[in-house]
């Protein structure tokens, strides 16, 4: 019986990757890359979409090594332990803004973002693992995926909360500021990956083939809970993904920036806090919801439903700033549904682990969760880029300011951009709920 303390532990490893690395380059990166740090939006999309070609190499042959890691700590979680300080250095990095001219900033932006996946593969693939060798007890496993969840969501609803707060601390430029905020949250992000590997427990051996072979690739792909599981996951980031991504350029051009109510700033950051809250709480209850309803596909079904209705009523709301209280009320509706399936999309993965171990008669379980992971980026960063290049395709373009910098040209932002924004935030992530409900309800397992 696993401790309080340790599925504390667990969720520090995704308070640190979910809620503070990943949540920060959802939400801001492209905004920083465009806005910030100087990227083109057609700069900005090809590095998102290079590196998830990148991923499509990286994150299967990470969780493939990683099934075959033997050490004193264990099989996943040397990955966290000695991976935890180069994660945390290479996101404040990342967040750095160098002096240098627009062929240098690509050359950094680029080497260092794909720097970055690959060590986000590294650590987060081994976490996502974890949770198949921890445990046997399919409630324990939902217990493991809740408390993920519940830590990933606290973090993102305080790292969200606290970022115009922290910038206007900090003072000075955005590029300082954010090149200080990086080193702040890297800092606490690589903390919390170290605890999550000291922390935890491998209590299941995996059954690890005797030598390396791509029979687990091959096999991945005869595995059908795997393949529909896998397309739900990169419908379920491309939901968050197109949110996030766009939420900057909603406040920026639709709202014309901050909106201020009762000496509470509203940024684009704390508009998804009250998102991360509600997570944060319904990741909590959707054990007892799956329970309620009676199985983890039914319940991930009701919960895509929540996310379609809610998506589809953001449309109608009208772009003003004066109805920035109905969008918070139709932002927390939606996270509700996010909330509820969150959990229940890693204890799946932890099902089909298990289902192609009994099938194949050896343990895959690190190159499953690979594919969760791989999802993750995937939906994640090619949202984003999708995002700049669907803005570059309505009209925005930049321009060189007197300084010889690279902004985006105020004029460029017409009608048919700022409609592109409220659609990317509202019918498109509807249209991608609707594949969530027929792909889950094709899902062969039914537990």
């Amino acid at each position: 019986m696993a401790s309080l303390k340790e599925k504390i532990g667990y969720a520090l490893g995704d308070a640190a990757a979910g809620g503070i690395t990943w949540k920060i380059m959802s939400i801001a990166f492209p905004l920083f890359f465009t806005n910030v740090f100087g990227l083109t939006f057609a700069d900005a999309g090809a590095l998102m979409l290079i590196a998830r070609l990148f991923d499509v190499v990286t994150d299967p042959l990470m969780g493939s090594l990683a099934d075959r890691t033997q050490s004193r700590w264990g099989t996943y979680r040397p990955w966290l332990i000695y991976g935890a300080i180069p994660f945390g250095l290479v996101f404040a990095l990342l967040l750095y803004t160098p002096d240098f001219g627009p062929v240098g900033k690509r050359i950094w932006a680029y080497s260092l973002y794909l720097l970055m996946m690959a060590l986000y593969t590294a650590v987060n693939v081994p976490y996502g693992s974890l949770l198949g060798v921890m445990t046997d007890d399919d409630n324990e496993k939902n217990q493991f995926s809740s408390f993920r969840m519940v830590g990933a969501y606290a973090m993102g609803f305080i790292t969200l909360l606290s970022f115009p707060y922290l910038q206007k601390f900090v003072g000075g430029t955005e590029q300082h500021q954010y090149a200080v905020l990086g080193a702040f949250f890297g800092a606490i992000a690589a903390v919390g990956t170290l605890a999550c590997g000291l922390l935890t427990k491998e209590r299941l051996k995996p059954v690890r083939a005797e030598k390396f072979t791509f029979r687990p690739f091959i096999d991945l792909f005869k595995n059908k809970p795997w393949i529909y599981l896998t397309l739900i996951g990169i419908c379920t980031n491309f939901f968050n993904g197109f949110r996030y991504a766009v939420a900057g350029y909603l406040f920026e051009y639709c709202l014309h920036g901050n909106v201020t109510v009762s000496g509470l700033i509203i940024n684009f950051t704390v508009f998804m806090t009250f998102g991360e809250l509600t997570c944060m709480i319904f990741g909590g209850v959707s054990p007892k919801f799956t329970e309620w309803v009676g199985s983890k596909r039914k319940a991930f079904m009701w919960a895509a439903v929540i996310c379609l209705v809610f998506s589809i009523g953001f449309f109608f709301i009208p772009m003003d700033p004066a109805y920035i209280w109905v969008m918070v009320a139709v932002v927390i509706l939606t996270s509700v549904g996010i909330g509820l399936y969150s959990p229940l999309l890693w204890s799946m993965y932890a099902d089909v682990a298990d289902y192609a171990t009994e099938k194949n008669g050896t343990s895959s379980t690190g190159l499953i969760f690979s594919s969760g992971t791989m999802a993750q980026k995937f939906g994640t960063a090619i949202s984003g880029s999708l995002v700049a290049l669907f803005l570059g395709l309505a009209g925005a373009s930049m321009i060189t300011d007197e300084m010889g910098n690279t902004v985006v040209d105020p004029a460029s932002i017409t009608d048919s951009v700022l409609n592109m924004v409220w659609m990317l935030f509202s019918i498109l992530p509807a249209v991608i709920a609707l594949l969530i409900i027929i792909l889950t309800y094709l899902y062969p397992i039914k537990k």
